[in-house]
């Protein structure tokens, strides 16, 4: 059997392979062929027909896309694929006649079993014999509903594709080319750079970079990076349309042909400026909390250490000045007396700026007119810190009441003072501030509230940040040997923050210090009529009394005793809580207790509720470092702060004796 060469042009149309041999067509007789190089494509069926236009193969490409299986269509003539319309109108016959004559190549409808019609491009080549007689027919028909349905599918992923990255807004997604240029621009680029796409398109990517960034040629090393590595991702400061600039988290990839040739980059690029903001925050937070932490330990060792520094001082000062009093006139060992009272009683300045440090010193919180007490500090602070030292206040003009105490703000106020003073040696500016803030003016460190605000600036040295990071540590000091304690900001940051204010200090090498004293505004009703004058001195009482002695501290306890006596008084000394009461029990004419506060398995607090309890108008005084009293322990007694002198210690007997009813003083 012979092909002539139409076969091979119809073959040519549709595979790439031309050849189509004798073997693969069947010869007219019903035998099966063998498969042709198109039978494995789904979308094209191949038959054969005999000289009468009956089938006689079926190819499975055709048995897949027809649903015509060989057992149902072999034998059949060939009108059985057309539809009923077609046949009706004669067009299998036709396409056959033009076979017989040439060849037959268009667009048809065929229809599978279920009547279900689709388009075929339909090729028909005639068989001949050598003789050029007709023997049969050879049919090629392509599906086209099936590749139109591909290309339709591809246009649909390409189009779901197109939206999915237009409708992704928190990200920037667009493409560069191989030098870097914008080939296309999603509404998240518009979104976090403010640009149109028919502004950018075109443009070079490095417009989006900062001026430092670009003279570092950052953009360029990026798409380099990620032409060579496979990728690139960094996070830096990028530029918007209007010039503001965002922390971006950028990412670059490479797009290569299958060749791995670059066709450009696809740049992803995310705003996480909040983000980088909220880690800022979270790592402020934690750096405020250690220090808080750090702090409260450097607090509480403080706090210890002073109470015990105390109970030394009170033994040491009571001694010299008992011994003072007792001791012959002899001025070279007077001296040296006095001496080592002065010592004692610097010890004893310490220990108050330990403890106010420690924000376990006692005070006095009450309402504090502060501009007036501020102004009245000036003629001080002018007196103190020397001619070369030059003061500008900028005071208000109605009162600012504050809750504070009186003595320790101004001697905060000195404090600053001096150390200001101390920060230019060759003499400069003090600027001091007052004014009223609330509301966005107050720090966040701070509660929401009414605060007055007292501004110490000067034009000094300054200080680096390692330096202001511990300024405010105990015995931190850059001052030289003999010159500092490394105590006075202490005592000023714990003075403020337990009077629920806060220090805040800000400061620059060569720049200069600025302290600023937050203070709560008074807000506890009408402030009292003037303030009270803590330099008056108290009536001693006269008349002497039987007191009840307690300390667990031997030398102390001695030292009070001797005191005691001095004064007039009847002792009776006790080393503990229990001890205490079992005196009272036997004792019924005790007038006055006075009891250390820390002591073992009884504490004064705790021997002061039992004595309440027994005898509530029995005067009871309370002393202490002030170092380790809980919160709502006794605070309503009297408290005598350790080391007190005789004069403190008669002092404190005067206030509770005077204020005791008249039926329990004593005889």
């Amino acid at each position: 059997m012979h092909l002539g060469g139409s076969v091979l042009r119809l073959e040519s149309n549709l595979v790439e392979s031309p050849d189509l041999s004798d073997s693969a067509l069947s010869d007219a007789t019903g035998n099966e062929p063998a498969e042709a190089p198109t039978q494995g494509r789904p979308d094209v069926a191949v038959c054969m027909l005999d000289r009468d236009g009956f089938v006689v193969s079926w190819s499975k490409g055709g048995q897949r896309f027809t649903e015509q299986d060989p057992d149902g269509i072999v034998g059949q003539p060939f009108s059985a694929l057309f539809a009923e319309r077609d046949r009706q109108a004669g067009l299998p016959g036709t396409i056959l006649q033009k076979a017989r004559e040439s060849h037959f190549e268009g667009e048809v409808l065929q229809q599978r079993p279920e009547g279900e019609g689709f388009r075929v491009r339909l090729t028909v080549e005639s068989t001949r014999s050598a003789g050029g007689d007709v023997l049969g027919f050879v049919v090629v028909s392509q599906d086209l509903t099936a590749g139109a349905a591909i290309q339709e599918s591809l246009r649909q992923n390409e189009e779901q594709f197109r939206r999915l990255v237009q409708s992704v807004t928190d990200y920037a997604i667009y493409m560069l080319d191989p030098e870097g240029y914008v080939s296309n621009w999603n509404s998240g680029a518009q979104r976090i750079k403010g640009y149109a796409p028919e502004e950018i398109v075109g443009e070079h990517f490095s417009r989006f970079y900062t001026d430092e960034d670009r003279k570092n040629r950052l953009p360029w090393q990026g798409l380099a990076t990620a032409a060579e590595a496979g990728r690139f991702e960094k996070e830096g400061w990028r530029v918007r349309k209007d010039g503001s600039r965002f922390w971006a988290h950028v990412v670059i990839d490479p797009i290569r042909d299958d060749d791995g040739n670059l066709l450009g980059f696809a740049k992803v690029t995310r705003d996480i400026t909040e983000r980088m903001e909220a880690q800022r925050a979270l790592e402020k937070a934690r750096e405020a909390f250690f220090q808080s932490q750090k702090m409260e330990a450097l607090g509480q060792l403080t706090g210890g250490v002073a109470h015990d520094f105390n109970n030394l001082l009170a033994a040491v000062l009571g001694s010299l000045e008992l011994l003072k009093k007792h001791m012959p006139e002899e001025p070279r060992a007077t001296r040296l007396v006095n001496n080592a009272i002065q010592a004692a009683e610097r010890g004893a300045t310490l220990t108050q700026r330990m403890l106010a440090f420690a924000r376990r010193q006692e005070l006095s919180l009450e309402a504090v007119e502060i501009d007036a007490l501020v102004k009245g500090m000036i003629e001080l602070l002018e007196r103190s810190l020397g001619p070369s030292v030059t003061i500008r206040a900028n005071l208000p003009s109605g009162p600012l009441f504050g809750k504070a105490d009186a003595n320790q703000l101004e001697l905060a106020i000195l404090n600053l003072g001096v150390n200001a003073r101390d920060a230019m040696p060759d003499g400069g500016l003090i600027d001091i501030d007052v004014r009223e803030e609330e509301g966005a003016g107050v720090p966040d460190a701070l509660k929401p509230g009414r605060y007055i605000c007292i501004s110490v600036a000067d034009t000094g040295e300054g200080m680096d940040e390692a330096t202001l990071a511990r300024a405010t540590e105990p015995f931190f000091t850059t001052k030289g040997i003999g010159k500092g304690t490394g105590l006075g900001l202490s005592m000023v940051h714990g003075m403020v923050e337990q009077s629920g204010g806060r220090l805040i200090l800000r400061s620059d090498k060569g720049r200069g210090t600025t302290a600023e004293l937050w203070i709560p505004r008074w807000s506890e009703g009408a402030p009292g009529q003037g303030q009270v004058d803590r330099a008056l001195a108290v009536e001693v009482a006269t008349k002497p009394c039987t007191v009840l002695a307690v300390d667990d501290d031997g030398l102390v306890l001695l030292n009070t005793t001797a005191m005691l006596e001095n004064l007039g008084h009847t002792v009776l000394p006790a080393s503990s809580g229990r001890q205490a009461l079992n005196i009272l029990n036997e004792r019924g004419n005790v007038d006055l207790v006075i009891t250390d506060h820390a002591m073992p398995r009884m504490t004064g607090s705790e021997l002061a509720s039992e004595i309440r309890a027994r005898s509530p108008e029995l005067p009871i005084i309370l002393t202490t470092g002030y170092a380790e009293l809980p919160k709502g322990a006794n605070l309503r007694l009297p408290k005598l702060m350790k080391p007190f002198s005789e004069a403190a210690l008669a002092r404190a007997i005067a206030d509770v004796m005077n204020e005791r009813p008249a039926a329990a003083a004593p005889n």
